[in-house]
């Protein structure tokens, strides 16, 4: 039997792994990380991927690791050239660089050895502790138990997108889905659906890839913020306020009002006014509510009828559905449980997020008590700093 077992091999889990096993709370031999791919990280490094995204949005201080400087002097420390390891005032780190540092981090610790791929069917708490089935029929035990999962699996796709795509399959695509295609073989012209910052990541790399034969369809103005919420938000300075809030419904309320959704940073914003100048981008403003495809080409409209967009292929930039992730096997134990919840369906939970016996939750599960920054790496190492402190 293992001391923790760990649904979600993402930042979120791996974060509290390296907390716990750094801490002293726990041996790499204690730990089980659950997760449906095969090696740590693996949602992660897809999504970058796919959209080429060179810097992170957040500063260098916020990793999976527990010294908040160890990525810097990871760096100071490697053959890194330290003039494009990091970007602009906040210290973003490159991709590439914060990578390195995971995998050196996960190796230091073992994490290998802890994982355990596979799709998690139900969990159920015993009186020796907690049992998790997995669908090809093993069971993991373990003592205490940790919901690490995010909304990472649930890429949103519109209505009008999913009737087209029911209509005239292999024509629009989620960029988050990992049933998509390399982009050389989707037919041009390419528009990207989105004004967030995954879609000028996208629109970038592919306008570059493909020159004047790449559009950007947003429904708003660009929303430009350094963060995707006020830095007031790391610390007591929004947190206290948000805490004394005895009312879940107004936190979920706080916690929409607080992010800037679909905002991105200014240097990006500068970059795409860059390309949309030399020609190579095209940004339009619209909202689709309907897509078809005539003579081989598809027709974008709006809501009076009107065509906004031919294209050849389209990719939704459009982010993912807030429900509650996890809900097949969640829901079933919230009510075997009678695990407390809010009207949106997230848990209520302690202030070391605990929700139930021996059972622990991190990330989007977490975002009623730790706010708004809870999906975020921020948001994680204060999870993982929470749960570490109540042991």
């Amino acid at each position: 039997m293992y001391e923790w077992v760990i649904i979600g091999g993402g930042i979120q889990g791996l974060t509290l792994a390296a907390f716990l096993i750094k801490t002293g709370k726990a041996k790499a031999d204690d730990l089980a990380v659950v997760d449906r791919h095969a090696e740590p990280l693996a949602n992660w490094k897809r999504s970058t991927k796919v959209i080429s995204m060179p810097y992170l949005r957040s500063p260098s201080v916020h990793h999976i690791d527990v010294d908040p400087f160890s990525l810097q002097s990871f760096v100071k420390k490697g053959s890194y050239h330290k003039r494009t390891a990091f970007y602009g005032r906040y210290k973003r780190p490159s991709l590439e660089i914060f990578n390195d540092h995971c995998e050196h981090l996960l190796n230091d610790l073992s994490i290998n050895e802890t994982w355990i791929q596979g799709h998690v069917a139900g969990a159920l708490n015993t009186i020796d502790g907690w049992q998790v089935h997995l669908k090809n029929g093993r069971v993991i035990h373990g003592k205490k138990l940790v919901l690490a999962i995010g909304i990472g699996e649930q890429p949103n796709m519109p209505d009008w997108a999913i009737d087209l795509d029911s209509k005239y399959p292999k024509r629009v695509y989620h960029i988050f889905d990992q049933t998509m295609p390399e982009f050389d073989v989707m037919k041009l012209p390419i528009t990207i659906v989105g004004g967030g910052i995954t879609s000028i990541h996208l629109a970038l790399k592919l306008s570059e890839l493909y020159p004047n034969q790449v559009t950007l369809l947003k429904r708003h103005p660009f929303k430009i913020h350094d963060f995707d919420s006020d830095p007031g938000w790391l610390g007591p300075k929004r947190q206290k306020a948000f805490h004394n809030i005895g009312c879940y419904e107004k936190r979920r309320e706080e916690i929409i009002s607080a992010r800037y959704r679909g905002s991105i940073p200014h240097d990006l914003h500068i970059k795409l006014l860059k390309r949309v100048k030399n020609q190579s981008l095209a940004v339009k403003a619209g909202t689709v509510v309907r897509g078809e495809v005539k003579n081989g080409s598809i027709h974008l409209f709006d809501e009076e009828g009107k065509i906004i967009e031919q294209t050849g292929t389209v990719l939704l930039a459009t982010g993912y559905l807030p429900s509650l992730p996890g809900s097949e096997w969640i829901k079933p134990m919230i009510e075997t449980l009678k695990l407390p919840c809010a009207e949106c369906g997230y848990p209520i939970v302690s202030k070391a997020l605990q929700w139930g016996p021996d059972l622990y939750v991190t990330g989007a599960l977490a975002e009623l008590e730790i706010g708004p920054i809870a999906r975020n790496i921020s948001g994680a190492r204060q999870a993982a700093e929470r749960i570490v402190k109540h042991l």
